[in-house]
């Protein structure tokens, strides 16, 4: 048995949660920042990492104290160091360097990409790889094909925004707020997907969200400068359905071009109900099976990074003291 604390700082969440073998969840412990950046209308990178040093201390008792179980049987101690916001980033690295040095304790490098994938096999235990992966965030939007646990290939990814950008982005022109992901898949609800044509453009698997989201913000002044009423709820519903189409066909696509019968969600724009009952249909209809964590481990979470960190741990993976936080993404 090996109990792993999970540290995730890599963003506006502090959070942190011990698992035993990577899938079963004895604490689940996030400290979210959303009320505070609101404010701004985005996350504030200095508040960020502020907040992650009031809180880190805190979130990591309480993960230690809901599991009943000290901070001496841990086995490892696992943290986010790769990608997200460098100070941010720094907090979780910091203090997981000292736990472990202070226990000595392995200490075992995630990457949060790998932390997001790793929901899915805390969700379901059946899930075991192969599989084709749709990692959407506001950060990332790639597609993987999982060969194993720790081996993979990029199939797709972004040239330019983010999925999750792009919905904040359009919410803020909207005048939904921060986060918009959220309020987005609330709105468009109401709206009709059909009664915008927005573009849609990809290159093989990769996608490009850029392009849609200059479209809606131009689409929205140009109704605004000729004085119409703008339905903001169709809007909604048809960037959403443009993005969602996207994300749904290249991974499908994807997934057909390895000969993979399995795929998965993962990440913040997983939550979204949408593309959750989209990519659920598209399965279906291609023979498919289908996965993905439930709305509380899309979002940034410490369980996904002890799970992710377990099989680090396993395989052998540690970082010594000189561990640093890297801000940029890199899977290899």
């Amino acid at each position: 048995m090996a109990y792993v604390l999970g540290i995730e700082t890599s963003c506006d969440e502090t959070a942190a949660s011990i698992t035993l073998n990577g899938r079963t969840v004895l604490s689940n412990i996030v400290y979210s920042q959303i009320d505070i950046h609101t404010i701004y209308g985005g996350v504030v990178p200095e508040i960020a990492s502020r907040k992650h040093i009031d809180k880190i201390i805190w979130v990591i008792d309480k993960a230690l104290s809901d599991a009943n179980i000290s901070k001496e049987k841990l086995d490892a101690v696992a943290v986010t160091y790769s990608p997200g916001l460098v100070g941010a980033l720094l907090v979780g690295v910091s203090t997981a360097k000292a736990l472990a040095y202070a226990l000595n304790k392995p200490l075992v490098p995630v990457n949060h990409i790998q932390g997001h994938i790793a929901a899915n096999y805390i969700a379901h235990p059946e899930l075991e790889p192969p599989f084709v992966c749709l990692v959407a965030s506001g950060g990332h939007s790639h597609i993987l094909h999982m060969k194993d646990y720790r081996e993979f290939d990029i199939l797709g990814c972004t040239h330019d925004d983010a999925a999750g950008e792009a919905f904040d982005k359009v919410a803020r022109v909207l005048g939904l707020g921060y986060p918009g992901g959220p309020k987005i898949n609330e709105l468009a609800k109401t709206g009709d997907k059909n009664a915008i044509n927005f573009p849609r453009p990809k290159s093989g698997f990769d996608f490009s969200f850029s392009g849609v989201k200059t479209a809606v913000i131009n689409y929205v002044h140009k109704e605004d400068q000729a004085g119409r009423e703008i339905n903001r709820a169709d809007v909604a519903a048809s960037f959403q359905e443009a993005v969602c189409s996207v994300l749904v066909e290249n991974t499908i696509a994807a997934a057909k071009s390895v000969n993979c019968s399995t795929i998965a969600l993962a990440g913040g724009v997983a939550a979204n109900t949408h593309l959750r009952a989209e990519m659920q249909k598209a399965a279906e209809q291609n023979n498919m099976r289908f996965f993905c964590p439930p709305i509380s481990l899309c979002t940034d979470n410490g369980a996904m990074i002890s799970c992710a960190g377990y099989l680090n741990y396993i395989s052998g993976v540690r970082a010594d003291l000189t561990l640093n936080a890297v801000p940029q993404l890199s899977l290899i």
